[in-house]
Protein backbone atom coordinates (compact mmCIF):
# COMPACT_ATOMS: atom_id res chain seq x y z
CA UNK A 1 0.00 0.00 0.00
CA UNK A 2 2.87 2.31 -0.75
CA UNK A 3 1.63 5.88 -1.01
CA UNK A 4 -1.83 5.17 0.44
CA UNK A 5 -3.44 7.87 2.53
CA UNK A 6 -4.28 6.95 6.15
CA UNK A 7 -8.04 7.43 5.95
CA UNK A 8 -8.19 5.59 2.62
CA UNK A 9 -6.30 2.72 4.21
CA UNK A 10 -8.77 2.56 7.08
CA UNK A 11 -11.79 2.68 4.79
CA UNK A 12 -10.35 -0.22 2.84
CA UNK A 13 -9.68 -1.90 6.18
CA UNK A 14 -13.34 -1.60 7.15
CA UNK A 15 -14.71 -2.30 3.71
CA UNK A 16 -16.76 0.91 3.78
CA UNK A 17 -16.63 4.46 2.50
CA UNK A 18 -18.40 6.54 5.12
CA UNK A 19 -18.02 6.27 8.89
CA UNK A 20 -14.38 5.97 9.90
CA UNK A 21 -14.51 6.94 13.57
CA UNK A 22 -16.44 5.26 16.35
CA UNK A 23 -16.76 1.72 15.04
CA UNK A 24 -15.42 -0.01 18.14
CA UNK A 25 -15.86 1.51 21.56
CA UNK A 26 -14.16 0.07 24.62
CA UNK A 27 -17.27 -1.91 25.54
CA UNK A 28 -17.28 -3.90 22.29
CA UNK A 29 -13.55 -4.02 21.57
CA UNK A 30 -13.18 -7.42 19.93
CA UNK A 31 -10.15 -9.69 19.98
CA UNK A 32 -9.01 -12.39 17.61
CA UNK A 33 -6.11 -14.82 17.67
CA UNK A 34 -3.93 -16.37 14.98
CA UNK A 35 -1.91 -19.41 16.06
CA UNK A 36 0.76 -21.20 14.05
CA UNK A 37 1.02 -24.95 14.69
CA UNK A 38 3.53 -27.64 13.75
CA UNK A 39 2.46 -30.67 11.73
CA UNK A 40 4.30 -33.70 13.10
CA UNK A 41 4.63 -37.43 12.73
CA UNK A 42 2.74 -38.79 15.77
CA UNK A 43 5.41 -41.45 16.43
CA UNK A 44 8.79 -39.85 15.65
CA UNK A 45 7.80 -36.23 16.32
CA UNK A 46 9.49 -35.12 13.09
CA UNK A 47 7.68 -32.22 11.37
CA UNK A 48 5.97 -33.26 8.13
CA UNK A 49 5.64 -31.19 4.94
CA UNK A 50 1.91 -31.71 4.47
CA UNK A 51 0.18 -28.38 5.21
CA UNK A 52 -1.44 -28.07 1.78
CA UNK A 53 -2.79 -31.62 2.06
CA UNK A 54 -4.13 -31.00 5.57
CA UNK A 55 -5.92 -27.80 4.61
CA UNK A 56 -7.35 -29.28 1.41
CA UNK A 57 -8.64 -32.23 3.44
CA UNK A 58 -10.23 -29.86 5.97
CA UNK A 59 -12.12 -27.92 3.30
CA UNK A 60 -13.15 -30.99 1.36
CA UNK A 61 -14.51 -32.63 4.53
CA UNK A 62 -16.28 -29.43 5.60
CA UNK A 63 -14.26 -29.09 8.81
CA UNK A 64 -13.99 -25.31 8.34
CA UNK A 65 -15.97 -22.65 6.45
CA UNK A 66 -14.68 -22.41 2.90
CA UNK A 67 -12.73 -19.17 2.34
CA UNK A 68 -12.49 -17.18 -0.86
CA UNK A 69 -8.99 -18.37 -1.66
CA UNK A 70 -7.49 -21.69 -2.65
CA UNK A 71 -6.18 -23.89 0.20
CA UNK A 72 -2.73 -23.52 -1.41
CA UNK A 73 -2.48 -20.02 0.02
CA UNK A 74 -5.10 -20.11 2.76
CA UNK A 75 -8.42 -18.41 3.33
CA UNK A 76 -9.05 -14.77 4.00
CA UNK A 77 -10.27 -14.20 7.51
CA UNK A 78 -12.82 -15.41 10.00
CA UNK A 79 -12.41 -18.88 11.44
CA UNK A 80 -10.01 -20.61 9.10
CA UNK A 81 -7.00 -22.84 8.54
CA UNK A 82 -4.19 -21.44 6.40
CA UNK A 83 -0.78 -22.36 5.08
CA UNK A 84 2.36 -20.62 6.29
CA UNK A 85 5.91 -20.08 5.05
CA UNK A 86 6.95 -23.70 5.57
CA UNK A 87 4.97 -26.80 4.66
CA UNK A 88 5.57 -28.25 8.13
CA UNK A 89 3.31 -25.67 9.76
CA UNK A 90 -0.14 -24.16 9.42
CA UNK A 91 -2.08 -21.27 10.90
CA UNK A 92 -5.44 -21.39 12.65
CA UNK A 93 -7.50 -18.22 13.03
CA UNK A 94 -10.46 -17.29 15.18
CA UNK A 95 -13.25 -14.88 14.37
CA UNK A 96 -13.27 -11.53 16.21
CA UNK A 97 -14.65 -12.30 19.68
CA UNK A 98 -16.29 -10.05 22.26
CA UNK A 99 -15.81 -12.20 25.37
CA UNK A 100 -13.09 -14.46 26.74
CA UNK A 101 -15.57 -17.35 26.81
CA UNK A 102 -16.24 -16.90 23.10
CA UNK A 103 -12.53 -16.60 22.35
CA UNK A 104 -11.76 -19.73 24.37
CA UNK A 105 -14.36 -21.70 22.41
CA UNK A 106 -12.97 -20.38 19.13
CA UNK A 107 -9.36 -21.25 19.93
CA UNK A 108 -10.35 -24.75 20.99
CA UNK A 109 -12.52 -25.15 17.88
CA UNK A 110 -9.65 -24.06 15.64
CA UNK A 111 -7.14 -26.40 17.29
CA UNK A 112 -9.61 -29.28 17.16
CA UNK A 113 -10.42 -28.64 13.49
CA UNK A 114 -6.72 -28.55 12.65
CA UNK A 115 -6.15 -31.78 14.58
CA UNK A 116 -9.00 -33.59 12.86
CA UNK A 117 -7.76 -32.53 9.44
CA UNK A 118 -4.20 -33.49 10.31
CA UNK A 119 -5.29 -36.96 11.41
CA UNK A 120 -7.02 -37.30 8.07
CA UNK A 121 -3.62 -37.28 6.35
CA UNK A 122 -1.80 -39.25 9.03
CA UNK A 123 -0.14 -36.50 11.10
CA UNK A 124 -0.79 -34.57 14.31
CA UNK A 125 -0.71 -30.90 15.32
CA UNK A 126 1.50 -29.57 18.10
CA UNK A 127 1.44 -26.07 19.60
CA UNK A 128 5.23 -25.78 19.69
CA UNK A 129 7.03 -22.60 18.67
CA UNK A 130 10.04 -24.56 17.40
CA UNK A 131 10.60 -28.25 16.71
CA UNK A 132 12.35 -30.23 19.48
CA UNK A 133 13.35 -32.76 16.78
CA UNK A 134 15.87 -31.86 14.08
CA UNK A 135 14.20 -30.88 10.79
CA UNK A 136 14.97 -29.43 7.37
CA UNK A 137 11.97 -27.23 6.53
CA UNK A 138 10.49 -27.11 3.05
CA UNK A 139 8.99 -24.00 1.52
CA UNK A 140 5.27 -23.74 0.81
CA UNK A 141 4.95 -23.49 -3.01
CA UNK A 142 3.58 -20.01 -3.53
CA UNK A 143 4.99 -17.14 -5.59
CA UNK A 144 5.33 -14.85 -2.57
CA UNK A 145 7.15 -17.44 -0.47
CA UNK A 146 9.51 -18.22 -3.34
CA UNK A 147 10.32 -14.53 -3.59
CA UNK A 148 11.01 -14.45 0.15
CA UNK A 149 13.33 -17.45 -0.13
CA UNK A 150 15.21 -15.80 -3.00
CA UNK A 151 15.48 -12.47 -1.19
CA UNK A 152 16.39 -13.64 2.32
CA UNK A 153 18.28 -16.90 1.82
CA UNK A 154 19.00 -18.87 4.98
CA UNK A 155 16.79 -16.59 7.09
CA UNK A 156 13.77 -17.82 5.15
CA UNK A 157 15.06 -21.38 4.73
CA UNK A 158 15.41 -21.94 8.48
CA UNK A 159 12.31 -20.00 9.55
CA UNK A 160 10.23 -22.85 10.96
CA UNK A 161 8.85 -21.00 13.96
CA UNK A 162 5.32 -20.70 15.32
CA UNK A 163 3.95 -17.55 16.92
CA UNK A 164 0.67 -16.29 18.34
CA UNK A 165 -0.67 -13.00 16.98
CA UNK A 166 -3.41 -11.16 18.85
CA UNK A 167 -5.63 -8.69 16.98
CA UNK A 168 -7.49 -6.08 19.02
CA UNK A 169 -10.05 -3.75 17.45
CA UNK A 170 -9.42 -0.01 17.46
CA UNK A 171 -11.66 2.90 16.49
CA UNK A 172 -9.26 4.48 14.01
CA UNK A 173 -5.73 4.28 12.65
CA UNK A 174 -4.83 7.26 14.87
CA UNK A 175 -6.00 5.34 17.92
CA UNK A 176 -4.01 2.35 16.72
CA UNK A 177 -0.79 4.36 16.51
CA UNK A 178 -1.43 5.80 19.98
CA UNK A 179 -1.81 2.27 21.33
CA UNK A 180 1.49 1.14 19.78
CA UNK A 181 3.28 4.05 21.44
CA UNK A 182 1.93 3.18 24.89
CA UNK A 183 2.19 -0.61 25.02
CA UNK A 184 5.87 -0.84 24.04
CA UNK A 185 7.37 -1.49 27.51
CA UNK A 186 4.69 -4.08 28.38
CA UNK A 187 5.38 -6.48 25.51
CA UNK A 188 8.46 -8.33 26.87
CA UNK A 189 6.53 -9.86 29.82
CA UNK A 190 4.06 -11.29 27.30
CA UNK A 191 6.92 -13.08 25.58
CA UNK A 192 8.17 -14.42 28.92
CA UNK A 193 4.72 -15.80 29.76
CA UNK A 194 4.22 -17.42 26.35
CA UNK A 195 7.82 -18.64 25.77
CA UNK A 196 7.52 -22.14 24.30
CA UNK A 197 10.60 -22.81 22.17
CA UNK A 198 13.64 -24.02 24.14
CA UNK A 199 14.80 -26.56 21.53
CA UNK A 200 16.33 -26.07 18.09
CA UNK A 201 17.57 -28.81 15.77
CA UNK A 202 17.54 -31.41 18.52
CA UNK A 203 19.33 -29.49 21.25
CA UNK A 204 18.41 -27.26 24.19
CA UNK A 205 19.36 -23.71 23.27
CA UNK A 206 19.34 -22.40 26.84
CA UNK A 207 16.65 -19.91 25.78
CA UNK A 208 12.99 -20.12 26.72
CA UNK A 209 12.04 -18.55 23.38
CA UNK A 210 14.50 -19.43 20.66
CA UNK A 211 11.74 -18.52 18.20
CA UNK A 212 12.29 -14.88 19.15
CA UNK A 213 15.97 -15.16 18.30
CA UNK A 214 15.28 -16.77 14.92
CA UNK A 215 12.49 -14.31 14.15
CA UNK A 216 14.87 -11.45 14.91
CA UNK A 217 16.80 -12.23 11.72
CA UNK A 218 14.11 -10.58 9.60
CA UNK A 219 15.21 -7.01 8.76
CA UNK A 220 12.00 -5.36 9.99
CA UNK A 221 11.46 -7.28 13.23
CA UNK A 222 11.52 -5.92 16.75
CA UNK A 223 10.39 -2.91 18.79
CA UNK A 224 9.80 0.56 17.40
CA UNK A 225 10.34 4.13 18.50
CA UNK A 226 7.36 6.30 19.51
CA UNK A 227 5.44 7.35 16.39
CA UNK A 228 3.29 10.15 17.91
CA UNK A 229 0.75 9.92 15.06
CA UNK A 230 -0.58 7.56 12.44
CA UNK A 231 0.84 9.88 9.79
CA UNK A 232 4.31 9.24 11.19
CA UNK A 233 3.58 5.49 11.38
CA UNK A 234 2.62 5.50 7.68
CA UNK A 235 5.68 7.55 6.83
CA UNK A 236 7.88 5.04 8.64
CA UNK A 237 6.32 2.07 6.86
CA UNK A 238 6.47 3.82 3.47
CA UNK A 239 10.10 4.69 4.01
CA UNK A 240 10.91 1.08 4.84
CA UNK A 241 9.15 -0.14 1.70
CA UNK A 242 10.94 2.45 -0.42
CA UNK A 243 14.30 0.91 0.51
CA UNK A 244 13.39 -2.20 -1.45
CA UNK A 245 14.56 -4.41 1.42
CA UNK A 246 11.01 -5.59 2.20
CA UNK A 247 8.90 -7.31 -0.43
CA UNK A 248 5.60 -5.84 0.73
CA UNK A 249 3.76 -4.38 3.72
CA UNK A 250 3.02 -7.84 5.06
CA UNK A 251 6.72 -8.04 5.90
CA UNK A 252 6.62 -5.14 8.35
CA UNK A 253 7.34 -7.44 11.27
CA UNK A 254 7.20 -4.96 14.15
CA UNK A 255 6.53 -6.43 17.61
CA UNK A 256 3.19 -4.62 17.34
CA UNK A 257 1.75 -2.99 14.25
CA UNK A 258 -1.37 -1.35 12.89
CA UNK A 259 -2.88 -4.03 10.68
CA UNK A 260 -3.00 -3.21 6.98
CA UNK A 261 -5.87 -5.69 6.49
CA UNK A 262 -8.20 -5.24 9.47
CA UNK A 263 -9.32 -2.41 11.83
CA UNK A 264 -6.99 -3.69 14.54
CA UNK A 265 -3.64 -3.44 16.20
CA UNK A 266 -1.74 -6.71 15.93
CA UNK A 267 0.56 -7.77 18.77
CA UNK A 268 3.07 -10.30 17.44
CA UNK A 269 5.62 -10.94 20.21
CA UNK A 270 4.32 -14.21 21.67
CA UNK A 271 5.30 -17.79 20.98
CA UNK A 272 2.37 -20.03 20.19
CA UNK A 273 1.12 -21.18 23.59
CA UNK A 274 1.29 -24.85 24.49
CA UNK A 275 -2.17 -24.80 26.07
CA UNK A 276 -5.28 -23.11 24.72
CA UNK A 277 -6.04 -21.48 28.07
CA UNK A 278 -2.67 -19.70 27.98
CA UNK A 279 -3.58 -18.23 24.59
CA UNK A 280 -6.80 -16.93 26.15
CA UNK A 281 -4.78 -15.40 29.00
CA UNK A 282 -2.40 -13.76 26.54
CA UNK A 283 -5.25 -12.28 24.51
CA UNK A 284 -7.02 -10.98 27.63
CA UNK A 285 -3.86 -9.21 28.79
CA UNK A 286 -3.27 -7.76 25.33
CA UNK A 287 -6.80 -6.36 25.11
CA UNK A 288 -6.46 -4.88 28.60
CA UNK A 289 -3.19 -3.23 27.56
CA UNK A 290 -4.94 -1.75 24.52
CA UNK A 291 -7.87 -0.52 26.63
CA UNK A 292 -5.43 1.06 29.07
CA UNK A 293 -3.40 2.70 26.31
CA UNK A 294 -6.52 4.19 24.71
CA UNK A 295 -7.66 5.67 28.02
CA UNK A 296 -4.22 7.17 28.59
CA UNK A 297 -4.17 8.64 25.08
CA UNK A 298 -7.62 10.17 25.44
CA UNK A 299 -6.61 11.60 28.83
CA UNK A 300 -3.52 13.20 27.30
CA UNK A 301 -1.05 10.95 29.13
CA UNK A 302 2.14 10.80 27.03
CA UNK A 303 3.81 7.48 26.24
CA UNK A 304 6.93 6.34 28.04
CA UNK A 305 9.83 7.66 25.89
CA UNK A 306 11.98 4.59 26.65
CA UNK A 307 14.48 4.10 23.85
CA UNK A 308 14.31 1.18 21.47
CA UNK A 309 17.69 -0.23 22.49
CA UNK A 310 16.35 -0.77 26.04
CA UNK A 311 13.26 -2.48 24.66
CA UNK A 312 15.49 -4.78 22.62
CA UNK A 313 17.38 -5.71 25.77
CA UNK A 314 14.09 -6.35 27.58
CA UNK A 315 12.89 -8.62 24.78
CA UNK A 316 16.21 -10.48 24.70
CA UNK A 317 16.02 -11.07 28.45
CA UNK A 318 12.43 -12.36 28.18
CA UNK A 319 13.52 -14.66 25.36
CA UNK A 320 16.55 -15.92 27.25
CA UNK A 321 15.16 -16.73 30.68
CA UNK A 322 11.38 -16.49 30.41
CA UNK A 323 10.00 -16.71 33.94
CA UNK A 324 13.09 -18.39 35.41
CA UNK A 325 15.01 -15.30 36.56
CA UNK A 326 15.05 -11.56 36.18
CA UNK A 327 13.25 -9.54 33.53
CA UNK A 328 13.51 -5.85 32.70
CA UNK A 329 10.83 -3.98 34.65
CA UNK A 330 8.42 -2.13 32.29
CA UNK A 331 8.36 0.99 34.51
CA UNK A 332 11.87 1.31 35.96
CA UNK A 333 13.67 -0.41 33.04
CA UNK A 334 15.91 -2.12 35.56
CA UNK A 335 16.38 -5.79 36.38
CA UNK A 336 13.59 -7.24 38.51
CA UNK A 337 12.36 -10.68 39.48
CA UNK A 338 10.11 -12.17 36.81
CA UNK A 339 7.16 -12.58 39.18
CA UNK A 340 7.47 -8.94 40.24
CA UNK A 341 7.35 -7.93 36.57
CA UNK A 342 4.29 -10.12 35.94
CA UNK A 343 2.65 -8.56 39.01
CA UNK A 344 3.38 -5.10 37.62
CA UNK A 345 1.81 -6.13 34.31
CA UNK A 346 -1.32 -7.37 36.07
CA UNK A 347 -1.53 -4.23 38.20
CA UNK A 348 -1.23 -2.03 35.09
CA UNK A 349 -3.94 -3.98 33.27
CA UNK A 350 -6.23 -4.58 36.25
CA UNK A 351 -8.51 -1.52 35.89
CA UNK A 352 -9.30 -2.49 32.30
CA UNK A 353 -9.81 -6.13 33.29
CA UNK A 354 -12.15 -5.09 36.09
CA UNK A 355 -14.23 -2.93 33.74
CA UNK A 356 -14.74 -5.94 31.48
CA UNK A 357 -15.33 -8.42 34.28
CA UNK A 358 -12.22 -10.37 33.18
CA UNK A 359 -9.99 -9.93 36.23
CA UNK A 360 -11.04 -13.09 38.05
CA UNK A 361 -10.53 -15.22 34.93
CA UNK A 362 -7.14 -13.68 34.21
CA UNK A 363 -5.95 -14.11 37.79
CA UNK A 364 -7.00 -17.77 37.76
CA UNK A 365 -5.32 -18.49 34.42
CA UNK A 366 -2.20 -16.58 35.43
CA UNK A 367 -1.87 -18.52 38.70
CA UNK A 368 -2.12 -21.79 36.80
CA UNK A 369 0.52 -20.74 34.30
CA UNK A 370 2.92 -19.55 37.01
CA UNK A 371 2.39 -22.75 39.02
CA UNK A 372 3.14 -25.08 36.08
CA UNK A 373 5.58 -22.83 34.22
CA UNK A 374 5.50 -21.58 30.64
CA UNK A 375 5.69 -23.93 27.68
CA UNK A 376 9.49 -23.96 27.72
CA UNK A 377 9.50 -25.20 31.31
CA UNK A 378 6.97 -27.92 30.51
CA UNK A 379 8.98 -29.10 27.49
CA UNK A 380 12.20 -29.23 29.49
CA UNK A 381 10.51 -31.17 32.29
CA UNK A 382 9.36 -33.82 29.82
CA UNK A 383 12.79 -34.05 28.24
CA UNK A 384 14.50 -34.29 31.64
CA UNK A 385 12.20 -37.18 32.53
CA UNK A 386 12.41 -39.05 29.20
CA UNK A 387 15.62 -37.86 27.49
CA UNK A 388 13.58 -38.19 24.29
CA UNK A 389 12.70 -35.30 21.97
CA UNK A 390 9.93 -37.38 20.38
CA UNK A 391 8.33 -37.70 23.82
CA UNK A 392 8.39 -33.90 24.15
CA UNK A 393 6.46 -33.64 20.89
CA UNK A 394 3.99 -36.36 21.89
CA UNK A 395 3.32 -34.57 25.17
CA UNK A 396 2.77 -31.30 23.27
CA UNK A 397 0.29 -32.97 20.90
CA UNK A 398 -1.75 -34.01 23.92
CA UNK A 399 -1.56 -30.62 25.64
CA UNK A 400 -2.47 -28.78 22.42
CA UNK A 401 -5.97 -30.23 22.64
CA UNK A 402 -6.45 -30.20 26.42
CA UNK A 403 -9.51 -28.27 27.52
Amino acid sequence: MRGSQPRTVYRRWLGQNDTVEGRNGADDRTIGVEEELLLVDPDSGVPQAVSVDVIRYAYEKGEVPRGDRDPQVGSSGGESLETELQREQMEVCTRPCASLAELSAQIRWARRAASQAARGVGVAVAALATSPVAVRPSLTPSRRYRRMADAYGLTADEQLTCGCHVHVAVDSPEEGAAVLDRIRPWLPPLLALSANSPFWQGRDTGYDSWRHQVWGRWPSSGPTEVFESFKEYRSTVSGMLDTGVLLDEGMVYFDARVSHRYPTVEIRVADVCLRAEDAVLLAALVRALVDTAVREWRAGVPPDPVRTHLLRLAMWRASRSGLRGDLVHPVTHRAADARAVVSALLEHAAPALIRRGDLETVERLLRRLLDRGNGASVQRAVFTRTRDAAAVVADAVRRTLEF
